[in-house]
């Protein structure tokens, strides 16, 4: 198929604009995004009220995990805020010398960061990645087309249209940004093939959105994986603070992909600490997934609940993005390591201890982005 008239014109603008963004002055995208950080603040009503369109428009059967991750709130709006001013007040990569010397025939080298050029991200239903997408390809002097799901589509193209109305403010072209709403998904196919438009493709979201992304794509991919994320309490830890941790880590927003999904507890604190973790996360209604070991221990204290089931084997490999968390009994550092190599997505992992030469052997034997000691995956 060949691409409506609408959209090969929004990404050939794309292309001219990535010329024009690769020498805009630090200044001026700086004040571009602090002037859309003001409008996206000064729009709260509007968005909130494209939000729950798209709320509205949910089916009565959908998870709660994620109803949660489309939801927008003053506060979330807030952050969202917060993070453009935050990307505006970082060091322009753009022209950074990463490496300069002199070969030994005399060649002077320097090795200079540069843009991508266009970049395309498909993400799913989080509205806060529109403006964190945007933010940082701008600041990176890359044009950027995004498409989301059909699911945000009010909040999106709100959140679009700020974008366009800021860039043309600041006398900046429009043309480095495009919005897609177009949700069919045969146009993301068509595009996927069309490296003279695209440079980087972004997938960003769940598994099945991924594997169609790498098996599709002609052009270079950046991808995440899944948020499979595990901590450990050693038997050295601080059990009040082991507690705080990972029930932050679990229950605090547990439908993104650096919440929680399996706890390791050392075999000799868990009689403490798994009734202190338990009561902790009652409020939330917490499932616990369990292996026969923390279960026991669990109905010892509580006696048969509901709320404690045995972990299947499938389990350990589930990101559940919900009220569940799976927990295993380990005998110590060794079985913790290796039950997170083994299951693990490689994203974010945690270590409480009151132990540093543990805790620095956590952090070099995980292969993670993120490897937190004595702080939450989130």
């Amino acid at each position: 198929m060949s691409l409506p008239t609408a959209i090969e014109s929004g990404f050939t603008g794309l292309r001219e604009a990535s010329r024009t963004l690769r020498s805009l002055s630090s200044k001026s995208k700086n004040d571009l995004l602090l002037a859309l950080a003001e409008r996206v603040a000064r729009s709260e009503a509007l968005l909130l009220e494209a939000n729950l369109e798209d709320l509205t428009r949910l089916p009565a059967d959908t998870a709660s995990a994620f109803r949660d991750r489309l939801t927008l709130n003053p506060q979330r709006l807030a952050g969202m805020v917060e993070s453009l001013r935050q990307v505006a007040a970082l060091p322009d990569p753009v022209g950074e010398v990463v490496e300069d010397r002199t070969l030994a025939n005399g060649l002077h080298l320097r090795r200079v960061r540069a843009p991508l050029g266009v970049v395309f991200m498909i993400f799913e239903s989080r509205p806060n990645v529109v403006l964190e997408a945007f933010s940082l390809a701008f600041k990176t002097g890359n044009a950027i087309a995004l498409r989301g799901g059909s699911d945000s589509k009010s909040t999106a193209g709100a959140l679009y249209g700020i974008i366009r109305d800021t860039l043309l403010q600041q006398s900046l072209s429009a043309n480095s940004f495009y919005g897609m709403m177009d949700y069919d998904r045969a146009l993301v196919e068509e595009l996927l093939g069309r490296k003279d438009l695209i440079d980087i493709v972004v997938p960003r979201g769940g598994e099945r959105l991924i594997e169609f992304v790498e098996k599709t794509a002609v052009m270079p991919i950046i991808k995440n994986d899944r948020g499979l994320c595990h901590t450990y309490v050693d038997d050295e830890a601080d059990l009040a603070m082991a507690v705080r941790i990972v029930t932050n880590a679990k229950t605090q927003r547990p439908g993104v992909c650096n919440s929680l999904e399996t706890a390791l507890v050392h075999r000799k604190v868990a009689s403490q600490v798994l009734p202190e973790l338990y009561k902790a996360t009652l409020s939330a209604g917490l499932e616990w997934r369990c292996d026969d070991e923390s279960k026991a221990v669990l109905e010892k204290s509580f006696g048969a609940q509901t709320k404690i089931k045995a972990a299947s084997s499938k389990d350990w490999d589930t990101e559940h993005l919900d009220q569940i968390m799976n927990c295993k009994i380990v005998a110590g550092l060794d079985e913790a390591i290796a039950h997170i190599e083994k299951h693990g997505s490689r994203h974010s992992e945690a270590i409480v201890t009151k132990n540093e030469a543990r805790a620095r052997r956590f952090q070099s034997d995980i292969d993670a982005a993120a490897v937190y000691w004595n702080a939450s995956t989130r």
